[in-house]
């Protein structure tokens, strides 16, 4: 979301934007006035919850006795209960299960006053979300920035028919053997202005005032600097999603409309996604597609469900409701004639209740108002709770405990329509969107929000998908080298997710264990229960990272799911290399195979330890984590501008609050003008203009060559690890072994390594060409200097040591 990437709180707590998603701003509901002196509270608990007691002060009064009151059940999923305030105008409340556990807002109380009024996740809100749509829990905002409204349910629109599909193949290899570069594609470079769309957020964001349209970069662009990227020496661009969006801030990819066609507002004549494809494949770079299962845009997902929702053009919403126009197809990029916006609304919306309708109380005012003081009507925002999408295809509930089980069956946030993945119908719609880009040849996915769907739909729908298509096409053992990684956002620093094995990283990378039922909503919850309930010290375990001893030796995939990880624990460690080194350690006994993890330290979501802002370390610390990424297990993946820290400190996403200049996905394209002709990985043939004195820049080089190092060591790309016998702060020993290829190395970073118990030979320095021949199994690496390393290679028979690789930095020296 991914992204809007997107919000991960603790039960209880406030929710945040939403991470790697970018979600809308939407009114605040305001009551008006009132003398009322009662106030009914509704509340959506924990669903372990049986018992739902309220305990209260109005103000200037008293607490009712522990435990308060029980609640009544409102409707499925809430609990309400009616109170007489006096004269008070408002009340403290707290909610327990009668057990013990309480929600009292992480020791702050909910401050409430009167009418109808929401808790739901540590969000306040207004109204009755058992018949009307849910208040929103964003913050106010003016007319112009008032995000489009949601869809309520009404039958939908027969499907267009798919663009053709066209055909490409994928480049194939062991993806451990690549590093990635992280491209948010319409902040990246514009080859296109052509196709730039600022979109309903442009002046409000402060976008407009810096001529810089959340639409700017494109494929085109991608294209004209994908010499650029194989400079840096990486082999794979990870990109983000390519379908068509629909939303009022969606140039991040996250908020699919149509997940069958590619959005608009990044092709142009000669730079299709096909021929970005081709293009990168011909200089030897993969493409990994980010694909989103969890959800749809707000407007639901063409060809599955696109509903309407309730709208009026009077003297107070003419301005927000467009006449529709029955011989336009939004597409993004096309301006409709006559409201003149790419952003046109005029085939989201009806006056009268649509036949089919089932939105409760369509079109009926709520007796709220917007911000600006314009009345709010039911159906006219979205929610899950008012009837708005059909239960079959999409959830029905908000999200109340991030670490329950409706953090896997209910919605992120009212911009992320989230979708019923335990459907066959939705997920076949998914199957065959997915199954195209196959087709065009990607080389592979990394999976947003993938925590949010339960492992055994991964596992038993969803995956053997993946696999059929790819064994179709390209013959098993090909298709194993299709990369699939998905974000299981856990945004803690220990090893399970808060104990909540449902919730962590690893748990994603193995397969079933028991059998379920044949319904895939029925075998969801009896999954959760079935391995909540083991707990974290009964999932499996895996050596198929470490060495035995200074061995390789096969690893086991027969329990394998089918999906590799972002290594969370890595990037929310990333304070310091050594905390996310250690940490890293700690976990991976509990993954799969802990050699494909992808690793980074921050992203187009979060900074490391959840920051909200870019790293922001300095340039030692920056050179340090490079040096240990590149060198220790899994895949090393940089987000784009980080070679040279770019908008570092800088608050990562503010959705169309602030310019997208001022954040952390602000356009790149400044420091990428001018022309560059890569002759290999790592290495410029010809810079000018701007973007040679980006690759002159000292962290550059060091990514340059720590590319170059990896690339020349198979041990660094594909081996398992160990540091029995090595001492040193970071330091450890690997070796992959297959076929004819033998490779051993030493590695220590940032301080001095000594290794024993080590095959005796000669040892060569990939770093300083520096020779040791060890005859006691002794070697001691002598380092200083934060961010240097030496990289010791034995030389075996059939695989002598690559000698110094490279050219000296300032760091790896």
């Amino acid at each position: 979301m991914s992204a809007t990437r997107r919000a991960r709180a603790r039960w209880g707590a406030t929710l945040l934007a939403l991470t790697g998603l970018v979600a809308s701003l939407v009114p605040l509901l305001t009551l008006p006035a009132s003398a009322a002196s009662t106030v009914t509270v509704f509340y959506r608990p924990n669903t372990s919850w049986t018992t739902v007691n309220i305990h209260y002060a109005p103000t200037g009064g008293s607490w009712t006795a522990v435990p308060g009151v029980a609640m009544d059940t409102a409707c499925t999923g809430w609990r309400k209960k009616t109170i007489d305030l006096g004269t008070a105008t408002g009340l403290q409340v707290v909610f327990n299960n009668g057990s013990g556990t309480w929600d009292n807002n992480g020791g702050a109380n909910y401050a409430l006053g009167t009418g109808n009024v929401t808790v739901s996740g540590g969000v306040k809100g207004t109204g009755d979300p058992c018949a009307t749509a849910s208040p929103s829990p964003s913050p106010s905002a003016s007319p112009s920035a008032l995000p489009s409204p949601s869809a309520s349910l009404a039958p939908s629109p027969s499907p267009s028919t798919p663009p053709p599909a066209t055909t490409g193949t994928m480049l194939g290899g062991d993806p451990r053997k690549d590093s990635i570069y992280f491209v948010m594609t319409a902040r990246f470079y514009d080859g296109d202005a052509s196709n730039n769309r600022g979109g309903s957020q442009h002046t409000k964001s402060g976008n407009a005032a810096n001529n810089d349209p959340m639409f700017r970069g494109d494929f085109s662009g991608l294209i004209a600097k994908l010499d650029y990227i194989k400079a840096l020496g990486f082999s794979a661009v990870w990109i983000t999603p390519v379908v068509l969006n629909r939303s009022d801030y969606d140039y991040h990819g996250y908020h699919g409309y149509d997940f069958f066609r590619v959005d608009a507002r990044l092709e142009s004549p000669g730079a299709s996604y096909q021929q970005l494809i081709d293009t990168a494949h011909a200089k030897g770079l993969k493409i990994y597609q980010d694909v989103v299962y969890n959800h749809t845009s707000r407007w639901g997902a063409k060809g599955l469900f696109t509903p309407k929702v309730y709208g009026v053009r009077d003297t107070q919403w003419s301005w927000y409701y467009d006449v529709p126009n029955p011989s336009f197809t939004y597409d993004g990029l096309s301006v409709e004639p006559n409201s003149g916006k790419s952003y046109y609304t005029g085939d989201l919306w009806s006056t009268p209740e649509p036949a089919g309708n089932t939105c409760r109380n369509w079109g009926v005012f709520t007796g709220s108002y917007s911000a600006e003081g314009y009345k709010v009507y039911n159906c006219q925002w979205p929610s899950p709770t008012s009837g708005m999408f059909p239960s079959n295809l999409f959830h029905q509930c908000w999200i109340g405990n991030w670490e329950g089980e409706d953090a896997r069956s209910c919605w992120l946030h009212e911009d992320l329509a989230d979708l019923n993945t335990e459907n066959a119908a939705v997920q076949q719609y998914l199957i065959d969107a997915y199954n195209r880009f196959i087709d065009m040849g990607v080389d592979g996915f990394r999976i947003d929000t993938a925590v949010h769907i339960p492992r055994v739909t991964w596992n038993r729908r969803f995956l053997p998908a993946l696999e059929n298509k790819l064994i179709s096409k390209y013959g098993a053992a090909k298709a194993k080298d299709f990369y699939v990684f998905g974000e299981v956002a856990a945004f803690v620093n220990d090893k399970w997710n808060r104990g909540s094995v449902n919730h962590s990283a690893q748990f994603f990378t193995w397969k079933e264990r028991a059998t379920y039922s044949a319904d895939d909503a029925t075998a969801a919850i009896e999954q959760f229960n079935y391995e909540n309930n083991l707990g974290t010290g009964n999932q499996p375990t895996s050596t198929n990272a470490f060495l035995q001893g200074n061995v390789y030796h096969a690893p086991d995939k027969s329990k394998f799911s089918g999906m590799n990880i972002i290594d969370m624990r890595m990037h929310m460690n990333f304070g310091d290399a050594p905390n996310a080194f250690w940490n890293g350690k700690d976990s991976d006994d509990s993954v799969n195979d802990a050699t494909y993890n992808v690793v980074y330290v921050d992203s187009h979501d979060y900074g490391p330890n959840k920051s909200s802002t870019r790293y922001a370390g300095g340039t030692d610390a920056w050179a340090e984590n490079v040096s240990l990424m590149w060198t220790f297990r899994g895949v090393p993946t940089l987000y784009y501008g980080s070679e040279i820290e770019f908008q570092a400190g800088k608050q990562i996403d503010c959705g169309p609050s602030c310019p997208l200049a001022n954040t952390g996905r602000a356009y790149y394209g400044a420091n990428l003008e001018g022309s560059v002709t890569a002759a290999d990985f790592g290495v410029v043939s010809s810079a000018s203009g701007a973007v040679a004195t980006t690759l002159g820049k000292p962290l550059v080089k060091h990514v340059q060559r720590l590319n170059q190092i990896r690339r020349a060591v198979p041990a660094l790309q594909m081996g398992q690890y160990s540091t029995e016998g090595v001492t040193g702060q970071m330091a450890f020993k690997r070796r992959y072994t297959s076929g004819t290829v033998d490779s051993f190395a030493l590695v220590t970073v940032s301080g001095t390594g000594t290794f024993t118990g080590i095959p005796n030979g000669v040892y060569t320095d990939a770093v300083t060409g520096t020779s040791v021949t060890v005859t006691n199994g002794t070697l001691t690496a002598t380092v200083s200097g934060k961010g240097n390393l030496r990289v010791y290679v034995l030389s075996l028979p059939g695989n002598p040591a690559p000698g110094k690789v490279g050219t000296d930095t300032a760091w790896a020296r």
